[in-house]
């Protein structure tokens, strides 16, 4: 029996649609991660790009269950000595509500050149509006 190796070329990338409002963050996370790295797909390779592109609206938005909007922090650090920042997830809905998504796919995507190629197919957006329409992206329901 010969095994076939598809090539990123030969596969063809379709355009979704979540709403953020309407998925809890982990599990919408987690099911965006699976599709853009696309394991969802038959033709999948590891070594290929071969997932599909992602649009997010209304991040803002996005649920979380239990106390993690009290608990949660964001932390980063500046460079300088004694330059650990950190903020909690209601600092981050407000100020920068497009980084709790991105950051949570982030962190299930695989580390290295092909996971930041996968995270420039994720387009999040805080509103109702987006760039993408003329995709046609389909919307993915809540399950």
């Amino acid at each position: 029996m010969k095994t076939t190796h598809c090539k990123a070329s030969d596969t063809e990338a379709s355009w979704l649609l979540y709403d953020a409002s309407e998925h809890t963050l982990g599990r919408m996370a987690a099911d965006i991660a699976t599709r853009l790295i696309g394991k969802h797909k038959p033709t999948y390779q590891p070594s290929e790009l071969c997932g599909d592109f992602v649009v997010v609206i209304q991040s803002e938005k996005a649920r979380v269950t239990g106390k993690k909007s009290e608990d949660k922090e964001y932390q980063h650090y500046t460079g300088y000595p004694g330059g650990r920042v950190v903020h909690d997830m209601d600092y981050m809905r407000d100020r920068r509500p497009n980084d709790i998504v991105k950051l949570a796919v982030r962190r299930m995507l695989p580390k290295g050149k092909l996971g930041r190629a996968m995270l420039k197919r994720l387009k999040v957006y805080s509103g109702t509006e987006h760039e993408h329409a003329a995709q046609n992206p389909q919307k993915v329901e809540a399950s």
